[in-house]
């Protein structure tokens, strides 16, 4: 999979592709349908297949910080996308310039010229183009049959619930982690670098592996049993708070995780956390000693879950 990123690295595209596009937020069950579908185009009319999706996603751009919440950051969508047998990822950067073109110039500079794109499937709710006028039947009145054919892919039912980004933040939201889980196809998860904190946790015997969400809104808040991939053993259990450490006046989000019968230096690595059971939301404690009692609390709770 090669990752291009802008329209001035399209010229390491060659030839035409088939192709689908989108923010493709989460690489849900529905998104998955799309890429096996483009895989199966793809192999039939011996083309490249290539995702187009846009960094940041249109809504970071329109709404700022009152935008939904991610479900995937850039780096972590692109990891979810290495299985799906694509030639090519397209990031364009969404900014003024791409906002401002039409439906048509974007169909037809943007995707046919710059992109070659020979052939697109796109979901049936997709909207392009200044003041999103563009849809499905644009396109299709567009195509010709021949150097550029368009197909739309009908909304994935999940026992009769539509599979969408949205209905999974809700979940999410509500720490309905097992529908999300059956959404998603997956657990859901976060990835990050461990970074050096202000080292509280030992104080007060809960010491912390920290990373900073960077993301303006986090689709979980609250206390969480989690599992933890990327270090020596192949899963580390533990307990973690997502949030912003209303008890010690914290106003960046951050995601801390204690781990359990852990004691080793991982400053510095990648991991990923995978969210198991919402234990509680997020609180302010008026001084330490009750913040240590209610993580002794929650430890206990997150061991229980584990233990079945």
């Amino acid at each position: 999979m090669q990752i291009i990123n802008g329209f001035h690295n399209t010229q390491q595209i060659l030839g035409p592709v088939v192709a689908t596009i989108g923010n493709f937020d989460g690489v849900h069950l529905g998104h998955q349908a799309i890429l096996e579908r483009l895989h199966k185009k793809a192999r039939q009319l011996n083309l490249a297949s290539m995702l187009i999706t846009f960094e940041p996603s249109p809504q970071e751009f329109f709404l700022a910080t009152n935008a939904p919440a991610r479900l995937t950051r850039l780096r972590e969508k692109l990891r979810l996308l290495q299985t799906a047998e694509l030639d090519y990822v397209v990031v364009l950067l969404f900014d003024e310039r791409l906002s401002s073109q039409t439906a048509e110039q974007f169909a037809v500079k943007s995707l046919r010229q710059d992109l070659q794109v020979k052939y697109l499937l796109v979901g049936d709710d997709f909207r392009f183009g200044r003041n999103r006028l563009g849809d499905f039947s644009l396109l299709q009145a567009m195509a010709d049959g021949k150097d550029f054919i368009v197909e739309n892919m009908p909304t994935v039912k999940l026992h009769t619930e539509r599979v969408s980004s949205s209905r999974i933040r809700s979940a999410l939201e509500s720490g309905e982690l097992t529908t999300a889980e059956r959404l998603l196809g997956r657990p859901y998860s976060m990835l990050g670098r461990v970074a050096l904190g202000q080292q509280r946790g030992r104080t007060i015997g809960f010491p912390t592996a920290n990373v900073f969400l960077k993301r303006h809104r986090s689709p979980v808040l609250g206390v969480y049993a989690v599992k933890v991939y990327g270090l020596d053993r192949d899963v580390i259990y533990g307990v973690a708070n997502v949030g912003n450490r209303p008890t010690v006046d914290g106003t960046r989000s951050l995601l801390e995780i204690h781990l359990f019968d852990f004691n080793e230096d991982i400053y510095g690595r990648h991991i990923q956390v995978e969210f198991c059971h919402k234990i509680r939301n997020e609180q302010r404690f008026d001084n330490f000693v009750l913040l240590k009692q209610q993580i002794a609390k929650d430890a206990i709770v997150a061991q229980q879950f584990f233990q079945g």
